[in-house]
């Protein structure tokens, strides 16, 4: 019997725009920008439909508006009538915390307030200590860990893998001088494609540590339950048991690795077929296709989509 995973993306999904046809044609859609504009004090649902840009790129402002965008095509998908159970349910990086609140592991209002706040530490640790990340393409795992072991070790600066998205797709975060000097390592070893990427945070690095004690207070003060669906984690690619086990992901996934590879692998080897991705953009759908190309891949965002998928 096949089974089926919710996949929820995190930030770089972000785009102008995202929601609109969907809280205009579904009034629960709508209401759960509504429900998130009162929480926050500002309108969260003027900045995702007609931007600026500059100002939905912010960290801050980027990770709310991702997660409530995310939640209100969920909401719209099963208003629409589509009560499929997935077998497991993972989210990329701030992804997971709109699989907190799927599976009910937190309230949506605690949601926002949580990803509000992460938003705020992450970039107040770019502020304090400045640092980049950047794609290197067609390199393999391993060449990637010795670049940036050789940085490290010159004392260049820090600078680690923060994302194995796909095979041959990697990201490092770090201080600036050293993701740089990354780079250049990789473009020698023939990377196929090296990027830096337009953000001023080291999300997933050492850099985000001098934030993860005000983040653990945070979190303490949330009441969380046990997920009503698995989750896989981030950090180690199985699923949590655990309200502790909750709570370090939340915490450790500041500084650790997100390990989207053996993420989506793991749930496959556990029998799913099918992948269902929810939220802004298509990110997730090409990281499955470059890592298994036999699965079935679903991307909704629009009201074209949940019509497709129903």
């Amino acid at each position: 019997m096949s089974k089926t995973a919710f996949l929820f993306p995190g930030q770089g999904s972000q785009e102008v725009g995202m929601g609109q046809a969907l809280a205009e044609q579904y009034p629960v859609a709508a209401e759960t920008f509504a429900q998130a504009d009162e929480i926050l004090g500002f309108s969260l649902s003027d900045m995702c439909f007609a931007g600026p840009e500059t100002e939905l790129n912010d960290t801050i402002n980027t990770q709310v508006a991702i997660f409530v965008t995310s939640i209100a095509t969920w909401r719209a998908l099963q208003t629409a009538g589509y009560h499929v159970e997935p077998a497991y349910i993972a989210g990329h990086s701030l992804g997971e915390y709109t699989a907190y609140v799927v599976t009910g592991v937190i309230s949506f209002a605690d949601g926002v307030r949580l990803v509000r706040e992460r938003g705020r530490l992450m970039k107040k640790a770019g502020e304090l200590n400045l640092g980049g990340m950047a794609a290197i393409l067609q390199l393999n795992d391993e060449q990637v860990m010795e670049i940036c072991q050789q940085v490290v070790a010159e004392k260049t600066g820090a600078v680690q893998i923060a994302n194995y998205n796909a095979p041959g797709q990697l990201v490092i975060s770090g201080d600036i001088a050293a993701v740089e000097q990354a780079m250049s390592l990789a473009k020698v070893a023939k990377a196929r494609k090296v990027v830096k990427l337009a953000v001023s945070i080291a999300a997933h690095s050492e850099l985000m540590a001098v934030v993860a004690t005000e983040f653990e207070q945070v979190i303490q003060k949330i009441p969380l339950s046990l997920p009503e669906t698995p989750i896989v984690a981030n950090i180690n690619a199985r699923p949590l048991t655990s309200i502790e086990a909750i709570q370090q992901e939340m915490n450790q996934q500041l500084t650790t690795s997100v390990r989207w590879t053996d993420t989506i692998q793991y749930m496959i080897s556990e029998g799913v077929t099918e992948f269902v991705e929810i939220g802004p953009k298509k990110v997730l759908s090409s990281l499955l296709r470059r890592i298994d190309k036999t699965v079935k891949r679903h991307s909704v965002q629009t009201p074209d989509h949940i019509a497709k998928l129903v």
